[in-house]
């Protein structure tokens, strides 16, 4: 069956929109968040997407340049801003994960500082579901996370993100952390995945993160 693409009107929801939901949330947050203004021309990547604003995920790409969680620590990734510049459909294709007229095995939808990653599956990792599985930097392995985008979402703005990167961070992080540019992330050495001195030992430099994708995680 031919992949047939849905005019920007037909994606936008006016009847029962997601983003006050998702803005909800954000009041709700029980960590830093801040939320990057959209461009005007944020419907162009609803249409690459073909995602409806129905959805927390086509609602965060159309009202929003993404939202910075941590001083930046983690990146969900929306139409992109001059802070965090890379709009979710054009980093999916810069990876190689989107392809014109075929509807994607799974879509990059976060990542963090230390070269982890965030994926929405769609049969990439598992068939059926549609959970997030989440690229560790210390094992180089995808994990199923359990939670659907929407899940995702809540656990990112209140869940215990400290518990989860309890051996990647180090004293000073937030300072760090704060000059980064959001297509900029850590690159470890030793890598994290191999064996040596705890993390605030290990020299750490901003690189691309399209470097260290394509580094750790090759093509999904």
């Amino acid at each position: 069956m031919p992949y047939v693409t849905r005019t920007l009107e037909e994606l936008l929801n006016r009847t029962d929109p997601a983003w006050p939901l998702v803005q909800d949330w954000l009041r709700s947050a029980t960590r830093r968040v801040e939320t990057l203004p959209a461009a005007d021309t944020s419907g162009d990547a609803l249409v690459s997407l073909q995602v409806t604003t129905r959805s927390p995920l086509g609602a965060v790409v159309y009202h929003s340049g993404g939202i910075l969680v941590d001083d930046g620590w983690l990146r969900v990734l929306g139409f992109g801003h001059a802070r965090l510049p890379r709009s979710l459909p054009s980093w999916n294709f810069a990876c190689g994960m989107v392809e014109s007229n075929t509807p994607p095995p799974a879509l990059l939808v976060a990542d963090d500082v230390v070269g982890g990653f965030f994926a929405l599956n769609a049969g990439r990792f598992a068939p059926g579901g549609h959970n997030v599985w989440y690229f560790a930097p210390d094992t180089l392995q995808w994990e199923d996370l359990g939670m659907s985008y929407s899940q995702f979402l809540g656990w990112a703005f209140s869940g215990d993100l400290t518990a989860f990167y309890a051996s990647l961070r180090w004293p000073g992080w937030e300072r760090e952390v704060r000059q980064l540019s959001g297509d900029h992330a850590l690159s470890i050495y030793p890598f994290l995945c191999a064996a040596g001195p705890p993390i605030e030992q290990r020299s750490r430099r901003s690189v691309p993160i399209e470097e260290l994708f394509r580094l750790h995680v090759g093509a999904l």
